[in-house]
């Protein structure tokens, strides 16, 4: 009598068929198609949906005293009083307009919000490229509750990859020796399945973004801190 298969065997014999045949990639072209094409158009409004999917919060500013006015809104309705920001060129911007920050480390673990720049947005995840090179290196982005990233178009890529691209582009040869991909607030379902924000990391996350390509005046003076540093 023959034995019988049993389905995890057909199951195997399946995939080691397939890894055995090969085949063409049906979408080998697909960054030339018109959707890939379109959704690099679309950036803001990809990189929105998919960052609200992850219980992140977007907030579009046409300037930068739009960004002042939201953030001052949002502190208000949000009682936060401890805000830190360690990154120059944002410490800079709000000065500009009077805004209250805690610009050293002291008491560092009772701080409320933390407020950074960024490397690059990654659309197609609604992910936010952070490296040890920016000057909030990373406790800033994961010890408060909240953190709050101030980003411009300029940085929004499609994938990762172009993040990357950027990175390389902007330090060369001196990497940051830490590049983190933050995809919404820490969450975790690890205690009887239920999902829990905040477990690891902030428990709110909010993406500021600055349109810099239609209005080059509202791009933040960059500077070469990191390279600086390393010298």
């Amino acid at each position: 009598m023959k034995p019988t298969t049993t389905p995890r065997e057909r199951m195997l014999k399946n995939i080691r068929k397939a890894l055995l045949e090969k085949r063409d990639n049906p979408h080998s072209n697909y960054e030339e198609s018109p959707l890939y094409l379109q959704n690099k158009e679309m950036l803001e409004v990809m990189f929105a949906e998919e960052l609200t999917k992850v219980a992140g919060n977007f907030v579009f500013c046409e300037d930068e005293i739009h960004f002042i006015e939201n953030i001052i809104g949002l502190a208000e309705e949000k009682d936060w009083l401890k805000i830190i920001c360690w990154d120059t060129k944002l410490q800079r911007l709000l000065r500009k307009y009077e805004y209250p920050f805690i610009a050293n480390d002291k008491n560092f673990e009772k701080a409320e919000v933390g407020i950074t720049l960024c490397e690059a947005l990654i659309a197609r995840n609604g992910s936010v490229l952070i490296s040890s090179g920016q000057q909030s290196g990373r406790r800033l982005s994961i010890y408060p509750h909240v953190h709050i990233v101030l980003a411009y178009t300029s940085q929004l890529v499609l994938d990762l990859k172009d993040g990357f691209a950027l990175v390389k582009e902007k330090y060369s040869d001196r990497l940051p020796s830490n590049i983190t991909v933050t995809t919404g607030p820490s969450r975790t379902a690890d205690i009887e399945k239920t999902l829990v924000l905040g477990a690891h990391g902030p428990k709110e996350f909010y993406v500021f973004l600055i349109d810099d390509i239609d209005n080059p005046e509202n791009k933040l003076e960059q500077t070469e801190d990191y390279q600086q540093e390393q010298e």
